[in-house]
């Protein structure tokens, strides 16, 4: 079966198969953390990571403590993510590849650290806090020959590919307008004032980075835009606001993009608008038509071509395309979202992975999958945005 997608034509062949589960490393996300969690679910879904090792935090006694419950080997947990690499190189057994799911300061020391070691990597978004280690790691992940995965999870989402080919295949025509934003609310007050954790790091520029809420979630948009478009923006014109009194970082993002093509775009993405919980919708619009998605009602899709009635395509049902139906679960009609979209990107990379070791070429379909060079075009665009905006709104070169 093929499959045309905006960067190539996608083979989709029988999966690479190990006579194992992968063996899986995680740093952070230990006791308290949230989105470790979200790792550990998706890479169990299709029974294809078994999670063997991990430095879970860097309070040693809350490490110990979390491996424990994770029913991790007592010497298989590790104080620091140094100690792991060098200790899992040593093992006969070592570990495939190590999910990175600290706060956004710590990654690029990992990363570095774990793909020198001869690691492969997945990493959360956004990949560094800063253009000039994105860069340097690409570099690495270049230098090292290792398999890098990127976690904009959206991408996942099988109404979210079947828009990609559609715009590929030129359903939509030339595409004029591109509108995408990501509300939600948490933020309204200034919550990282009562120690809660979550709050407190995003919103702290030692440890989130120039960005708070763009690199949160503005960056998510961003590539959700980019993922389904195929087209690279080339200019920024934002204003950041932190609207919250004493907050150090953005909290509401505006944002104007010109594309490649001419294309326009418009991005918001704010955390302190009341009644919007996860709020990520995008629309495209060309001149044969338009779509619209949103995550919090991800099995349905809206299309219309210019001049006729809007269609709904539905997940794994009517309309939905060989693309959008290869990475479905269950029928139509039973909801997939979040945690199915995720595990969609930790199973594309297993397959990736399983080439790899197994020594076959790399499969087509991870042209599909956010990698390294994904991660230094969303540091670019935080700090081209940034830029922009402390200067008044001015338009910046990507």
């Amino acid at each position: 079966m093929t499959i045309q997608t905006a960067k190539n034509t996608i083979e989709v062949r029988a999966p690479a198969t190990l006579s194992r589960r992968l063996r899986l490393g995680m740093v952070g996300g230990g006791e308290g953390a949230f989105i470790g969690g979200v790792h550990r679910i998706a890479s169990r879904i299709d029974d294809r990571y078994e999670l063997v090792a991990g430095a879970l935090s860097s309070d040693p006694e809350r490490a110990r403590s979390s491996g424990a419950k994770l029913h991790i080997a007592p010497e298989r947990v590790y104080p620091s993510f140094e100690e792991m690499a060098q200790k899992e190189q040593q093992r006969s057994d070592p570990v495939d590849v190590v999910a990175i799911v600290t706060p956004n300061h710590v990654h690029y020391r990992v990363a570095r650290t774990m793909l020198e070691a001869g690691f492969h990597v997945i990493c959360d978004k956004p990949m560094t806090t800063s253009v000039e280690d994105s860069a340097r790691l690409l570099q690495v992940v270049q230098d090292t020959g290792k398999l890098f995965l990127l976690t904009h999870n959206y991408t996942g989402y099988p109404m979210v590919r079947q828009a990609r080919e559609m715009v590929a295949q030129g359903t939509l025509g030339n595409i004029r307008i591109i509108q995408v934003e990501y509300p939600q609310d948490w933020l309204t007050e200034r919550l990282e004032a009562t120690g809660q954790k979550q709050a407190s790091w995003r919103t702290d520029p030692n440890r989130a980075g120039v960005g708070g809420c763009i690199g949160d979630i503005g960056t998510h948009a961003y590539n959700l835009a980019t993922f389904v478009s195929g087209l690279k923006a080339t200019e920024v014109l934002g204003e950041l606001t932190s609207f919250v009194e004493g907050r150090a970082l953005d909290d509401d993002v505006q944002i104007l993009l010109r594309y490649e093509n001419g294309a326009k775009g418009t991005l918001w993405a704010s955390q302190i608008a009341p009644g919007n919980e996860n709020g990520l919708r995008l629309r495209v619009y060309g001149d044969k038509g338009g779509l619209e998605w949103a995550q919090e009602d991800p099995n349905f899709m809206k299309f219309t071509p210019f001049g006729q009635t809007t269609r709904l395509i539905t997940r794994n049902g009517a309309g939905a395309s060989s693309l959008a139906n290869a990475i479905s679960r269950i029928p139509g009609g039973h909801p997939e979202g979040y945690l199915e979209a995720f595990a969609t990107l930790y199973n594309d990379f297993a397959e990736a992975l399983s080439a790899h070791l197994l020594g076959l070429p790399e499969p087509d379909i991870t042209a599909l999958l956010p990698g390294v060079e994904d991660g230094l075009d969303g540091l670019r665009f935080i700090e081209t945005a940034v830029n922009s905006s402390s200067q008044g709104g001015v338009w910046q070169k990507l």
